[in-house]
Formats: C-alpha cells, sequence, structure tokens
C-alpha cells in the first residue's frame, strides 16, 4: 500500500512528519519512507503555496475504506478542517494502490485518478516503490513527460527515529 503526504501550510516538514507517527497509532506501519519534494501547487483554482510531498509505502490490517477513515482523523488531528479539498491544508494523505486491488465507488478510487498527472508524486513513488506497477502500466514514461513539464526537487528527508520508521528509506 502507498500513501501520498502533502503540506503547504505552516510548518511543512513537521505536518508531513507528524502524519506518519500519526498513521502509525491508528494501525498504519511505515516500511519506506520516499524523499520530501517540492514543487509548485498542480490543480485547479487560486494559486496557493508551494507543496512539500512524500510517500509512504506501509503496511495494515485495516480495510480500505476504513482505512481512508483513518487517514482522514489523521488530516483532522494535524489541523486540517473539513472543507479544504483544493484549498492550502495542513495535511492531505491520499491512498495511492492499495496493494493490487482497483477500487470504484463514491467514497474511494484506488489507483489514485489523477496520480499519472502528478509529478510530485510520482517521483516519491519511484523512490520507494518504483515505477512498475500493474494497476497503473507506463508510469516511468509518464514521469519522464512530467519532469519537461513540472518543476520539483528534492527538499529533504521526514526525520523519524528508527522505531518510527520501520526499517524506512529516506
Amino acid at each position: 500500500m502507498h500513501l501520498g503526504l502533502g503540506s503547504n501550510v505552516g510548518e511543512r516538514l513537521q505536518h508531513l512528519e507528524r502524519g506518519v507517527l500519526e498513521l502509525r497509532r491508528e494501525g498504519v506501519h511505515a516500511s519506506r519512507l520516499s524523499r520530501v519534494w517540492v514543487g509548485a501547487y498542480v490543480g485547479t483554482g487560486p494559486a496557493q503555496p508551494e507543496y512539500l510531498n512524500a510517500v509512504v509505502e506501509a503496511h495494515t490490517s485495516l480495510a480500505p475504506l476504513d482505512l481512508l477513515a483513518r487517514t482522514q482523523s489523521v488530516e483532522a488531528r494535524c489541523g486540517r478542517p473539513p472543507g479544504t479539498h483544493l484549498r492550502p491544508r495542513t495535511l492531505d494523505i491520499d491512498i495511492l494502490f492499495f496493494g493490487g486491488w482497483i477500487i470504484r465507488n463514491s467514497r474511494l478510487v484506488v489507483p489514485h485518478p489523477r496520480l499519472a498527472a502528478r509529478r510530485f508524486v510520482l517521483e516519491p513513488l519511484h523512490d520507494v516503490a518504483g515505477l512498475e506497477n500493474p494497476a497503473w502500466p507506463g508510469l516511468a514514461a509518464q514521469l519522464q513527460l512530467l519532469r519537461k513539464q513540472q518543476p520539483l526537487q528534492v527538499y529533504g528527508a521526514l526525520r523519524l527515529r528508527p522505531e518510527d520508521r520501520e526499517a524506512s528509506h529516506a
């Protein structure tokens, strides 16, 4: 399972780190962490501050909709108010992949429907998992195209203790 984390308000790196810790308290255990990437907002609506983004490769015994509820709870505890979709936020957590599952319902779509259009997702996903995924072929080629269109750079790493990272890669 892979989760995308982003923050563009306040102490962005701290929000990402707290998100990983809060996910662990919810039964979502990080096995690998990407580097943290910084880049401009990609989406509709007015301009927003730059985002920090990372991907967490994790494992859990939660079912997908239970995981969604837990990620939303973590976002709220980390200061994200309701109704901030497409607005600046302290923490955003997206379920990118859930093993080989394909989920399409009114509450959750997995693989994440916009991941192939977002370099800020593909670069950190490449850090932890590579881009060969049978649920979404062609991601490596798509990343090559996005590198020409969406500026992005490495910001640093999540600063977590080894016991919080569980053999993570940073």
